[in-house]
């Protein structure tokens, strides 16, 4: 029997990526349109509810809980399974990693405290729920991301834009592969406890490494030069989500990976896509010494 899953927010990175996964697996994909949908009744015989809704920074705090309930509602009226892209929000500056499913929650800052919220508000509820925590993204196309808006701009002069340290550990993840996992995790969700949370380890790479490999995927020197925060700051009073930028900074100035042997334990034979060939895929193919950006 086919199985049915509902995609929130499918135009953003993880929801365009879980769509043509489910998609490719066999499952029956709907797609959620705010502006006209209702969420009750497109929840009606869905098997899964993929919440990939991720409103801008500024709204967090506005809307994050509202939709939270509104999703915890919907799921338990129909028994929808709800998976989560999680993030890595959520441990905070000052806890050591490796982070895992066992690593405590203490980010204090509001988009850190926001996510905290927003995880308890599944695991005190009776709705079956998986989250799939990642680092950063590495999409297929220009999602304006950190790596796609900042950080390769200016890889046709050879040089990679990095926010913070180059030297220290930062964890990534190449979004077909997280997908892929979403759709793995959706399918044995009968047999996972009822609140699940997977960390999934990704990459784990400097900027240092970052820019080795994109020299190997370019064919040419590409070196790191660290970003200049002072526009970003100069702009806070023009854009409302520098405050918000500025209080993730952290993130590329802490060491941080995740730990992933309970993902490894649960979809042991993974085939995890290598960094070069993410990064083939994430550059315009421009970039690529043949031109052509390579299929997905």
């Amino acid at each position: 029997m086919t199985q049915s899953v509902l995609i929130l927010g499918a135009t953003g990175r993880f929801g365009r990526n879980a769509m043509v996964a489910f998609r490719n697996a066999g499952w029956t994909v709907r797609i959620f349109d705010r502006t006209t949908d209702s969420l009750a009744q497109a929840a009606r015989g869905a098997d899964v509810i993929v919440n990939a809704w991720n409103p801008p920074y500024p709204d967090w705090q506005a809307q994050v809980p509202e939709l939270t309930r509104r999703v915890i509602s919907v799921a338990r009226d129909t028994g929808a399974t709800v998976i989560i892209p999680g993030n890595v929000y959520v441990f905070g500056a000052d806890v050591p990693g490796p982070w895992s499913a066992a690593t405590p929650h203490l980010a204090q800052n509001p988009l850190g405290r926001i996510r905290i919220g927003m995880e308890e508000a599944y695991r005190a509820s009776t709705v079956r729920t998986i989250i799939l925590r990642a680092g950063d993204y590495l999409d297929t196309c220009a999602s304006g991301n950190w790596f796609d808006r900042v950080m390769i701009k200016s890889l046709a002069q050879g040089r990679f834009i990095y926010p913070g340290n180059p030297d220290i550990a930062h964890a990534w993840a190449y979004l077909p592969d997280l997908a892929r996992a979403a759709v793995v995790l959706a399918e044995m969700r009968e047999s996972l406890p009822r609140f699940c949370d997977v960390p999934y380890q990704g990459y784990t790479a400097t900027g240092s490494e970052m820019a080795q490999a994109l020299s190997r995927v370019t064919g040419r020197h590409v070196s790191v030069q660290r970003m200049n925060w002072l526009p970003i700051q100069l702009a806070r009073p023009f854009w409302r989500v520098v405050p918000y930028l500025l209080e993730m900074r952290y993130l590329w100035n802490t060491p941080h990976s995740l730990e992933d042997s309970f993902f490894r334990e649960l979809v042991g034979g993974f085939q995890r896509t290598d960094l070069d060939t993410a990064l083939k895929r994430a550059i315009p193919g421009a970039l690529r010494p043949d031109g052509v950006l390579a299929p997905a």
